[in-house]
């Protein structure tokens, strides 16, 4: 029901503007309405994934409230957009309970994780991390989980690009724009935080947190190498690849949840729906967690603190990796599929 009354309001939201078409110049969402007469479930979910959120057409809108016609579209298709995560997803039960109680179901996950880990435990002493945690508990919890949020995902974006349909071309051109966040500063240089508030700050936090996430898992990656391919058994030096990537994506996952947390608060609630604080704020806790344990890790790995800090570490690692399919991190690869499809070469 509440998926059908949304889809109305998006409806009429999208036909007023069709009308007016003041905003084309400002977000791929406008001229890729304009291509379209009337709108359904796939249009709609298209439109919303194509909206980066940057708030300059409720500015700009005549028919915004106070006005009879309420067209408020970035609180519209923030709305359609968080509904998404919760029609494509897979297993459905799982979009539910991170939808309604976010921050609550990854707390759960980080101290149930914490638990298994701490009955698992060995006896080992710093700095030998596979003596807290044996390799063949971390590497079957990481790869049982690794495994499932990758078919999870997979399912989940394949039913949003079968639903919105995308033809080939124009890839270039999508990923310089998912890359750079180019539309989420609309058509000036910065992006709104209410009316006539402009600044680049939430550019710049999205930039460290993505590029902070993507460092983090290159140092991964690194030190999986190290181990698999080279021997060495971690924990690595101040100097080597992992350690230095996870140091740099680990300040960037710090600095980049810590400020667009404090952006949400001062931003015109006007802009987007409240309905999807909870997943915002249990990923932005995630990557916090995961972040703040894995630098005091890399600090404290030769004191007492080691195991307990090893064992909460990967248990964040783990509820992160555990609700990606269901929030906030699938939506960068619906919005790459919306600017595929938008790039896409027309007939």
């Amino acid at each position: 029901m509440r998926s059908l009354e949304l889809l109305r309001q998006g409806e009429h939201v999208m036909t007023v503007c069709n009308s007016c078409r003041y905003c084309e110049q400002y977000c791929p969402v406008f001229p890729a309405m304009e291509e379209r007469l009337t709108f359904g479930k796939a249009d709609m979910a298209y439109l919303a994934n194509l909206c980066h959120n940057c708030g300059e057409c409720l500015y700009a809108c005549q028919y915004a409230p106070p006005h009879e016609f309420g067209i408020n579209v970035p609180k519209t298709l923030a709305e359609i957009r968080l509904q998404t995560y919760e029609d494509y997803c897979w297993p459905r039960f799982l979009g539910a309970a991170f939808r309604r109680q976010g921050l609550l179901t990854a707390l759960s996950l980080v101290v149930s994780l914490t638990a298994i880990m701490l009955l698992a435990r060995g006896e080992g002493t710093p700095p030998d991390f596979f003596s807290v945690v044996p390799y063949e508990v971390m590497v079957t919890l990481f790869g049982g989980v690794f495994l499932f949020v990758i078919v999870a995902m997979a399912i989940g974006v394949g039913r949003f690009r079968r639903e919105i349909g995308i033809e080939p071309g124009g890839v270039t051109k999508a990923l310089r724009d998912v890359l750079t966040l180019r539309h989420l500063h609309g058509s000036g240089v910065d992006c709104s935080s209410g009316e006539e508030q402009r600044s680049p700050w939430r550019r710049w936090f999205h930039h460290c947190t993505f590029y902070g996430f993507m460092l983090c898992f290159a140092s991964t990656t690194a030190a999986a190498i190290y181990h698999h391919v080279f021997g060495l058994i971690a924990p690595y030096g101040y100097t080597s690849v992992p350690v230095v990537l996870g140091t740099i994506g680990g300040v960037g996952l710090v600095i980049g949840p810590i400020g667009l947390f404090g952006l949400r608060r001062q931003r015109d609630p006007a802009l987007g729906g409240r309905a999807q604080d909870g997943l915002d704020e249990s990923f932005i806790a995630l990557l916090l967690v995961t972040s703040l344990t894995g630098l005091a890790l890399l600090v404290l790995r030769n004191g007492a603190l080691m195991s307990v800090l090893l064992i909460v570490h990967l248990a964040s690692v783990l509820a992160l990796f555990l609700t990606l399919p269901y929030g906030k991190f699938v939506h960068g690869f619906y919005r790459t599929a919306a600017l595929l499809k938008f790039s896409s070469p027309k007939a």
